[in-house]
């Protein structure tokens, strides 16, 4: 069972990897409903989670999400012991905190482009995450962690793409620095320096010229020369003295 369940989530980050370019380390964006869940289900998320993704992971929250678990008093006094312990991420709601829900889908607003992970047990947070394509999504089921199969969306964008043969935005930034890294994008400028664009050929812009036919002429029928006969003349008889 659970070699079944790794190898569908390396099917599924696999899937992240190649469409949406998620690169190692993992960023996790965790809320209050999920620390709750691991510490309920004594799952240890710092040393499973890198184990069940197949890579690194950096586990991390936000301001909303340790304000919203304070103020729900000593009930998850120990999920916010267990979120304090993440590397707190800077939301834009500094002076006005929001709720942990609203915090985390400001996170991955225009296309996600930190390419988050969201590990969440909120049902309406979730559905919300699955809007939107190129969001991973984490919970806890049956003291497991989980990662969702990809949602309908993703599916949806990753198939249009594929359709109308264009290169999303992060796509086009990834293959540019891998040209730079690689030193070819200098080769490509030498090479279109030193092409120099010609205009067209002079020859194929003329205008076809209609052949003339010209009418031969025979040729003069030579004269034929007639040879002339060179006939013997007859010579004298001469006529016998008579006796």
């Amino acid at each position: 069972m659970k070699i079944t369940r790794q190898k569908h989530a390396k099917k599924h980050v696999g899937f992240y990897k190649y469409n949406f370019q998620v690169r190692e380390p993992f960023q996790v964006l965790l809320d209050g409903t999920f620390c709750q869940a691991a510490l309920r289900n004594k799952i240890q998320i710092r040393e499973q989670l890198p184990g069940y993704l197949g890579g690194a992971t950096q586990l991390c929250t936000t301001r909303c999400v340790l304000k919203e678990l304070e103020s729900l008093g000593k009930e998850l006094y120990g999920a916010k012991l267990i979120a304090q312990r993440f590397q707190v991420r800077h939301c834009s709601h500094f002076e006005d905190p929001v709720s942990g829900s609203a915090c985390l889908l400001s996170m991955i607003q225009d296309g996600n482009p930190h390419h988050y992970f969201i590990a969440t047990q909120d049902q309406d947070l979730a559905k919300k995450v699955k809007k939107k394509p190129g969001v991973p999504l984490l919970f806890i089921i049956q003291n497991t962690i989980v990662l969702d199969k990809p949602s309908p969306k993703s599916l949806a964008f990753v198939q249009a793409v594929q359709a109308n043969q264009l290169v999303p935005e992060h796509q086009k930034q990834s293959l540019k620095q891998l040209k730079e890294k690689e030193g070819l994008g200098k080769e490509e400028k030498e090479k279109r320096k030193r092409k120099r664009v010609g205009g067209p050929n002079p020859l194929s812009c003329l205008k076809k010229k209609k052949k003339v036919q010209e009418t031969k002429q025979p040729p003069a029928a030579k004269k034929k020369r007639k040879r002339k006969r060179s006939r013997a003349k007859p010579q004298p008889v001469q006529q016998c003295a008579e006796a």
